[in-house]
């Protein structure tokens, strides 16, 4: 099946095009007729929102988060994804409880998946250090817009009948945060629904073909201006290869974050980051496409925008708050 989608996308001269059609095919021959199950959107600054990958995180800082982001994948390649989301997660300054929202919306090609989050996570506290346990539940809507696709040939029965259905989602994840290091594993989707060509939902149960992520990173204090904060993200997916993530970011004096990722077999990564405010920050990523797409795409652009609110001065019970990326 890969080698087939390969040569349909590839398998052409250097001034072919990948067009609507070629992505919509590519998606039904990778789906055989289930046509949607629940997937997670690919982002580049995530250790800077871990939200999105672990409900673990949800309430971590201890503050009123609030984060909005949109990335644009693949420019120039036509139907190409993009995606946008905003999401917010608090604790109390004396409880062990975390909770948060999340809204996306994610668009490829003539299908478009929207959808809302709720988060919750229990910490337990130790000396030093946390354990953090989180659950994530919510909806999604699928809705492929078949009729709407350009086709060489007219009459093809696949392409008449839109599809539209809701799916339910759920996840979990745990996180243990020390000082100076952390690691977290997570399921961000447990439910193996799908929505069918007439658009009804089927479910097999859980765990059939989840995503399963681990993740990990060291703080390394470089001198009173200046840390290193590498990290990692391993996927695993059943039915395809491992995926990692190896990334390192530079802070200086907690204010401007210089960063650089290698998502396996796919892109490297540029990032920066700006604490413009101590409540306010800004960041950017640029992924350079370094798979067989980086013929027919300009990169990737992603903007990420952070605002928090502080609660009263943070004294629970020798519990730390974390950023992974600062």
């Amino acid at each position: 099946m890969t080698t087939l989608i390969h040569k349909m996308i590839f398998g052409r001269s250097r001034s072919f095009k990948p067009s609507l059609l070629s992505l919509v095919t590519v998606c039904l021959l990778c789906t055989c007729g289930l046509l949607k199950a629940q997937q997670e959107p690919m982002y580049s600054q995530y250790m800077f929102n871990m939200l999105h990958v672990n409900p673990a995180y949800a309430g971590s800082r201890a503050v009123d988060n609030i984060t909005l982001l949109y990335r644009n994948q693949w420019v120039g390649l036509p139907g190409a994804p993009k995606t946008g989301t905003i999401s917010w997660d608090r604790r109390g300054d004396d409880s062990n409880v975390g909770y948060g929202l999340e809204v996306y919306s994610d668009k490829l090609g003539v299908e478009t998946t929207t959808g809302f989050q709720a988060f919750y996570s229990y910490h337990i506290p130790f000396e030093n250090s946390y354990l953090s346990m989180g659950l994530s539940g919510g909806l999604l809507n699928y809705r492929a817009a078949y009729s709407e696709a350009q086709t060489n040939t007219g009459g093809d029965p696949v392409f008449q009948a839109d599809v539209n259905g809701w799916l339910p989602t759920a996840g979990f994840g745990l996180v243990y945060v020390a000082p100076a290091w952390y690691v977290g594993l997570s399921v961000p989707a447990l439910l193996n629904t799908k929505v069918t060509s007439a658009g009804s939902v089927t479910t097999s149960g859980f765990g059939a073909s989840n995503h399963y992520f681990l993740t990990g990173g060291y703080d390394f204090v470089l001198d009173e201006n200046m840390k290193l904060k590498p990290s990692v993200m391993i996927k695993a997916v059943k039915g395809s290869p491992v995926q990692y993530d190896l990334n390192t970011n530079w802070w200086f004096k907690d204010m401007l974050g210089l960063g650089i990722s290698y998502r396996h077999a796919d892109a490297v990564v540029g990032m920066l980051e700006i604490q413009i405010s101590p409540k306010l920050r800004l960041g950017y990523s640029y992924d350079y496409t370094i798979s067989d797409f980086r013929a027919y795409s300009k990169g990737t652009h992603e903007v990420m925008l952070r605002w928090e609110i502080p609660n009263s001065e943070y004294s629970h019970k020798g519990l730390v708050t974390k950023d992974t990326g600062k």
